[in-house]
């Protein structure tokens, strides 16, 4: 963790779960898609942002394995989104030296958004600066069962001893394997709960909840939720 100018202690690592983008549509009289669509900006911003600050990890709830519940329409709109934005994001991030990740299992989505992601991350490998991690289909609880398939087929192999599994070796099986746990969450829209968003990875990470919706989130939200962070004390297990 580094210290900006205000002497704050900026966290490595941010996750944010982007909730609201509907409801802040709703009040504006405008559809769900355009709720998403400004989402999408934010997301831009926040990105530069982070960049900006020092975060070296930033983390985003793109689309969880449960989205795929919503109507035909509003998923068919978003996965619109996701051509478009992936195009977009590719430039921001050679424009800010920013190294793009996907996690969660991008298996299901179509053929072009699929070899769009893998461009995100091939072309964007050799950057040095802020990681930027998009979870796409992704639930905590898919990504541990699927961590839990590859250990038990690797045990099945030989190529793990049962008796020598510890937590950095479920770890090591992890979409975040080689990534340090979040040390702050970030939730908009004043939802209080983890919605099956890094449940492993989020065991000791400080929680922050803000009543502003997605779209409307910016600088000065995310530096009052860095400045609530530095007013904890944190503890792992009950030792400082």
């Amino acid at each position: 963790m580094d210290e900006n100018r205000q002497g704050m202690v900026i966290p490595k690592h941010v996750a944010l779960i982007l909730d609201g983008n509907g409801r802040w549509a709703k009040k504006r009289g405008l559809p769900r898609t355009m709720g998403h669509k400004e989402g999408c900006v934010t997301v831009e911003k926040t990105v530069e942002i982070a960049a900006r600050l020092g975060i070296e990890y930033l983390t985003v709830y793109g689309f969880s394995t449960e989205n795929w519940k919503r109507s035909s329409e509003e998923v068919g709109a978003l996965m619109q989104l996701f051509r478009y934005y992936m195009v977009r994001l590719l430039k921001i991030a050679k424009a800010n030296n920013v190294r793009v990740r996907m996690i969660g299992d991008r298996t299901r989505f179509d053929r072009d958004i699929i070899e769009g992601l893998n461009r995100l991350e091939s072309e964007t490998k050799d950057n040095t600066g802020l990681t930027f991690v998009i979870a796409v289909n992704y639930g905590g609880r898919d990504e541990i069962t699927r961590a839990v398939k590859k250990l038990a087929a690797d045990c099945a192999d030989g190529k793990q001893d049962p008796q020598a599994i510890t937590e950095a070796m479920i770890a090591s099986y992890l979409d975040t394997a080689d990534m340090p746990d979040p040390d702050l969450l970030i939730r908009t829209s004043g939802e209080l709960r983890l919605s099956n968003y890094l449940l492993w990875q989020l065991a000791y990470t400080e929680i922050y909840v803000t009543d502003c919706l997605w779209p409307d989130f910016d600088e000065t939200e995310l530096q009052k939720a860095i400045s609530a962070y530095n007013g904890r004390e944190r503890r792992y297990g009950g030792v400082k």
